[in-house]
């Protein structure tokens, strides 16, 4: 794997973070509170619980709580605006995996509510779409909305630059420990005609306004852009760039720390 990596300390060396399972890089520990922020149908909340940590899985879809509680009947799970959500406890770490980049009505917000959720010394790890994730893709859209006169596709996803994550996650109060950059091309499974189920699976907003005899051939084209880039022989990919960060919250009034071994005598 290519990683482009921007990393600000050693922190981290007691797990092979490129590549490896995000919750290897949130280490639960048995007894530990952990929020999974954005769970979806909990299978990220499910790794956390078997390390031993006590889940609290936050998602503001009610259908994919539901799911969550029906697939995962042990767990906890919770319907929550991740821009405005309260807890009445402090936790030990918030984790998220593919769903910050969905949160894009002020992300500045969302990480604001994580720094309020945590004690001090509190960990947040994620991963989610970075700077140039489907590139490709959604150049194709673009090309083919344009050429069938449509308006700019309105494209419900927030893909920061590592710098720009970075400043906001230490203008909220975080040391950050680690931060990846790195290209993911991934198979696309979500189904057999490659580009245009992508775009109905994730961007159905940019579709609800089409005309509906228009969706086909519009699709058509988009596979017809993206093919060049993203068909392969042995099927489509998806031009996937990921940003991993692990930050820890610092104490109320804290300067931030040099980068550096952790304070905490375990590590993030």
């Amino acid at each position: 794997m290519n990683w482009a990596v921007t990393t600000y300390d050693s922190a981290f060396g007691y797990v092979s973070a490129h590549g490896a399972p995000l919750v290897d890089l949130l280490d639960p520990q048995p007894g530990e509170r952990v929020i999974d922020l954005g769970c979806g149908t909990g299978t990220f909340s499910a790794e956390i619980a078997e390390r031993g940590a006590e889940v609290l899985g936050i998602d503001g879809s009610p259908d994919m709580v539901a799911q969550a509680t029906a697939m995962h009947p042990g767990l906890s799970f919770i319907v929550g605006d991740a821009h405005d959500f309260t807890v009445t406890e402090s936790f030990d770490a918030v984790a998220s995996n593919a769903a910050l980049h969905w949160m894009t009505r002020d992300p500045d917000a969302v990480i604001g509510r994580v720094h309020a959720a945590l004690r001090p010394g509190g960990r947040f790890v994620g991963e989610l779409g970075g700077a140039g994730n489907c590139a490709e893709l959604i150049v194709a859209m673009q090309t083919a909305w344009r050429v069938f006169g449509l308006g700019e596709p309105e494209l419900p996803w927030y893909f920061p630059s590592p710098a720009a994550y970075a400043t906001k996650l230490e203008d909220a109060g975080f040391t950050l420990r680690l931060l990846e950059h790195a290209e993911r091309p991934t198979r696309m499974t979500e189904g057999p005609n490659g580009a245009a189920d992508w775009v109905r699976a994730y961007a159905a907003r940019a579709l609800a306004d089409v005309p509906p005899e228009m969706v086909d051939p519009l699709l058509d084209r988009v596979n017809d852009l993206a093919a060049p880039a993203l068909r392969r022989e042995s099927g489509w990919v998806a031009d996937y760039v990921r940003l991993r960060f692990a930050a820890v919250r610092r104490s109320d009034g804290a300067a931030p720390l040099p980068f550096g071994p952790l304070a905490s005598d375990r590590p993030l």
